[in-house]
């Protein structure tokens, strides 16, 4: 093992601009799949008619597929009808479509957690309902949905690393060039690269806690 060689600065330098890059994947795609999922989740608590079915198909659909078939999908076989995106809008798609089906049940159990008295009591004090949904039934929901929500976030951070398959160059995507240079850095690289994923994702855990303790 030669972690001299290894930590040289410019590969530690290589690395922090694939993990830059994963972060960036990692904050869009979280903030457009809990926009779409949010969505999918008031669909199907609402039942609004024709939408609500599609919705459920959708999440059932995709919660059953692996991500690196979507991965595929996106960047080799939408090209083939002629739809064509970079590398990372790739990545980006795959992830969002992937995870805002796992956000969207979780979105909607906690709706459903919510007493359904405060639909109606909300309704009777003259709120439509989408004004209930939104001032009364959502802010408690989410609450709720803190710590399973912050789980999934590091779960789909870590599933960025599978975007390595398209080439996006990304942490993974990196440290895998740099082990190519020598074998004798493949352990002191992929300890590197544990380091970053872990404390980001140790972060998030931290901050889900520290919520979860306000909210006690």
């Amino acid at each position: 093992m030669d972690f001299a060689g290894a930590y040289s600065a410019d590969n530690v330098s290589f690395l922090l601009k694939g993990f830059l890059i994963t972060l960036e994947v990692a904050f869009v795609s979280i903030i457009l799949s809990f926009l779409f999922g949010c969505l999918l989740a008031v669909i199907r608590y609402a039942k609004i008619p024709v939408l609500a079915p599609l919705a459920a198909s959708y999440v059932e659909i995709i919660r059953n597929l692996p991500l690196l078939l979507i991965i595929f999908f996106v960047y080799f076989a939408l090209p083939e009808i002629g739809i064509k995106f970079s590398i990372m809008a790739s990545a980006i798609i795959a992830l969002t479509v992937f995870e805002s089906s796992m956000l969207a049940e979780i979105i909607r159990s906690g709706l459903n957690s919510i007493d359904k008295g405060q639909i109606e009591a909300g309704r009777s004090s003259g709120l439509t309902y989408i004004q209930t949904l939104r001032h009364i039934i959502m802010p408690q929901a989410l609450r709720r949905m803190v710590p399973p929500t912050v789980g999934q976030f590091i779960s789909l951070l870590k599933d960025t690393s599978l975007t390595v398959i398209i080439a996006l160059p990304e942490l993974m995507h990196n440290a895998n060039i740099v082990n190519g240079q020598n074998a004798s850095f493949v352990i002191p690289i992929l300890m590197l690269t544990a380091i970053f994923y872990f404390t980001v994702n140790y972060m998030l855990s931290i901050f889900s806690q520290r919520l979860e303790v306000k909210q006690g």
